[in-house]
C-alpha cells in the first residue's frame, strides 16, 4: 500500500529523503550563523531543523495504526503546535540582555523559522520549504550587510573618566563630542573614595558613536583632555 492509497502511510525511503532534507536545510542556515559567530551555529540549526521533521513525521504517521479505532481523532497537526511553543525556550536561551542592548534575537528568530522549515519539510512542502530557506539565508546574510551599512550606523558605549576638575573636563568633553558629532545620552558622577585619589571624581558617560567614529582614538583624545586621568571603555 503506498502514500496514494492511504494518506497515513509514508515509506522509510520518503522517510529518509525528508530526514535528510531536513539536515541539508537546517544546515544552510546554521553554517551562516556560524560563520558569524552566533551561539546558535550549525549544529544547532541542524538539530532543530531534523527534530521538528521528526516530530511532524511522527504526528502525521507515526498513529497510523490507531485510524481506524472509533474512539481515536488523530489531529496531524498536535504535535506540530506543540514544536512552534517549545521553540521559544530554546530561543530565549540566545538572547542576552547586558545592561546596554539586547543582543540575540535575530539568532532566536532564525531558530524559529528553521524549525517551521522543518515542519514544512516532515509535512511533504518540499518547494515552500527549500523556498523559505533561500529567503531566510537572503535575509540573514544580504540584509545584515545592508543594516550594517546602511541603518546601524551608530554605536552606545559606556566611558568611564576620572578626573579631578568635573566642569572643567565636562567641557571639554561636551566640546569635543560636538566636533566628532558624539551623541551624549547620560552622565553619572560617583565620587572616588580610594585613598590617594585625592577628591577625583568618577565619570560614567554614555554615549552613542557614529559608525566612522574609531572608539580607540577617542578614546585617547579624551585621555589627553584637561583633567582627565584616565579613561576606559565598556
Amino acid at each position: 500500500m503506498n502514500s496514494l492509497e492511504n494518506p497515513w502511510y509514508i515509506s522509510e525511503l520518503h522517510i529518509l529523503i525528508r530526514l535528510l532534507l531536513a539536515v541539508l536545510l537546517g544546515g544552510l542556515v546554521g553554517f551562516e550563523r556560524e560563520q558569524s559567530n552566533h551561539a546558535a551555529g550549525l549544529r544547532t540549526n541542524i538539530l532543530v531543523c531534523l527534530g521538528s521533521c521528526l516530530l511532524m513525521l511522527l504526528s502525521m504517521y507515526g498513529f497510523a495504526a490507531f485510524v481506524d479505532e472509533p474512539n481515536v481523532r488523530v489531529d496531524p497537526a498536535r504535535l506540530a503546535a506543540a514544536v512552534i511553543t517549545g521553540i521559544g525556550f530554546l530561543g530565549a536561551g540566545t538572547i542576552l540582555f547586558t545592561g546596554k542592548s539586547i543582543t540575540g534575537l535575530t539568532t532566536a528568530a532564525s531558530l524559529w523559522v528553521v524549525s517551521a522549515i522543518g515542519l514544512a519539510v516532515g509535512a511533504g512542502f518540499y518547494f515552500a520549504s527549500a523556498v523559505a530557506t533561500i529567503m531566510v539565508l537572503i535575509t540573514l546574510w544580504a540584509f545584515n550587510k545592508l543594516e550594517k551599512r546602511y541603518i546601524s550606523a551608530k554605536k552606545e558605549y559606556l566611558l568611564k573618566v576620572k578626573a579631578g576638575d568635573v566642569s572643567c573636563t565636562m567641557r571639554s568633553l561636551n566640546a569635543l563630542f560636538a566636533e566628532k558629532k558624539i551623541v551624549l545620552q547620560k552622565v553619572l558622577l560617583e565620587e572616588s573614595e580610594r585613598d590617594g585619589d585625592d577628591g577625583q571624581i568618577m565619570l560614567q558617560v554614555y554615549v552613542t558613536l557614529p559608525k566612522s567614529e574609531a572608539l580607540l582614538t577617542l578614546l585617547d583624545q579624551i585621555k589627553h583632555l584637561e583633567g582627565v586621568r584616565w579613561v576606559s571603555s565598556e
